[in-house]
């Protein structure tokens, strides 16, 4: 049961230091900000879905 309630992977997406030795473009970030808009649109539409269906 504690594996399902496991977002460490999801805190670390968010919060990782940018690595200076990896090469950036505007694609990969562009890429990267959309993912996570997706992930707290997500999350913000189970935190409803379970608010009003409680």
């Amino acid at each position: 049961m504690k594996g399902l309630f496991d977002f460490t992977e999801v805190a670390t997406y968010f919060f990782r230091k940018k690595d200076p030795k990896r090469k950036s473009n505007f694609n990969l970030r562009a890429m990267h900000t959309i993912n996570k808009i997706s992930i707290l649109m997500f999350l913000a539409a189970i935190i409803y879905f379970i608010i009003t269906h409680l």
